[in-house]
C-alpha cells in the first residue's frame, strides 16, 4: 500500500475528535465524553494537540444540549489549555482561538465571574470581505448562542461581507469556510433572505461529507437555528 498519502497521528486524530462531537451533537447524550469516546485521554499528547485543534468545540455538545459536560472532557480542554499557549508570534486567529477555550472553561466553571481579558479585534474591522470570511471561519467555535465577544460583534456588523464569503467559499468548492461561515450566519441576524442558508448548508454538508469538521459546523448551524426559532 502506498504510505505516502496516509494521513498524519494528529489528522487522524482530529477526524476521530471531529466525528465523536458530531455524533454527540446529533444525540444529545448528557453522559457521553467525547474524548473517551475518541481514545483520548490526558496523557495522550497527540489526542491533546488534536482538542487544541478542536478548540472549545469539544464543548459545544454540552453548550447547544443544555448540560455539563463531561468531566473528562474538562480535564483534557484544560490540559490543551496548559499544554498549547499561543506563541509570542501567534496569528491573531490562533490568539482568539485560546482565548474561546478558555472562554467556554470559564463558562462551565463559574459563569458568573469575570473571565479572561479578551484579546484585541481591530484587526477585523478593516479586512477586506474575502479575508473577514476566512478568519471568521477559523474561529467558528466563538459562534455559540450566549456567548458574546469582540469577534462577535465584528461579525453582526458584517453579515452582508460574511455573507457574500459564504457563497465565495460554496463557489471555491471551500467546503470547511462555507460550513464556518454558514454556522456564523446562523448565529447572527440580518442576512439577506436571498441567500438561501438552509439549502445552502444542505449542499455543503453533502459536498464536504468526508471531513467531520464541516459536519460538525453544519450541525451546529442547525441547532442554533433551531434554538433561535423557538
Amino acid at each position: 500500500m502506498d504510505q505516502s498519502h496516509a494521513p498524519s497521528p494528529l489528522a487522524g486524530a482530529v477526524h476521530d475528535l471531529a466525528t465523536e462531537v458530531v455524533l454527540a451533537l446529533r444525540s444529545g447524550d448528557h453522559l457521553a465524553t467525547v474524548c473517551g469516546a475518541a481514545g483520548i485521554d490526558e496523557d495522550n499528547r497527540t489526542g491533546i494537540a488534536a482538542v487544541r485543534v478542536i478548540g472549545a468545540d469539544l464543548l459545544l455538545p454540552s453548550v447547544l444540549h443544555g448540560h455539563h459536560p463531561h468531566p473528562g472532557d474538562l480535564a483534557v480542554l484544560h490540559r490543551a489549555v496548559r499544554e498549547f499557549p499561543p506563541r509570542p508570534d501567534a496569528s491573531d486567529a490562533a490568539v482568539w482561538s485560546h482565548w474561546g477555550m478558555m472562554s467556554a472553561l470559564h463558562r462551565t466553571a463559574s459563569p458568573t465571574a469575570p473571565g479572561a481579558d479578551e484579546p484585541n479585534a481591530a484587526w477585523l474591522e478593516g479586512a477586506p470581505w474575502q479575508a473577514f470570511t476566512h478568519q471568521l471561519s477559523v474561529l467558528a467555535p466563538l459562534a455559540v448562542p450566549a456567548a458574546s465577544s469582540a469577534v462577535h460583534r465584528a461579525a453582526a456588523h458584517r453579515v452582508v461581507d460574511l455573507s457574500r464569503g459564504f457563497v465565495r467559499a460554496v463557489r471555491r468548492r471551500n467546503w470547511l469556510q462555507a460550513a464556518g461561515a454558514g454556522r456564523w450566519l446562523a448565529a447572527l441576524d440580518g442576512r439577506p433572505d436571498s441567500l438561501g442558508l438552509d439549502r445552502g448548508l444542505d449542499f455543503v454538508e453533502l459536498m464536504g461529507g468526508t471531513d467531520p469538521r464541516v459536519a460538525l459546523h453544519v450541525r451546529a448551524a442547525r441547532l442554533m437555528a433551531e434554538g433561535r426559532a423557538r
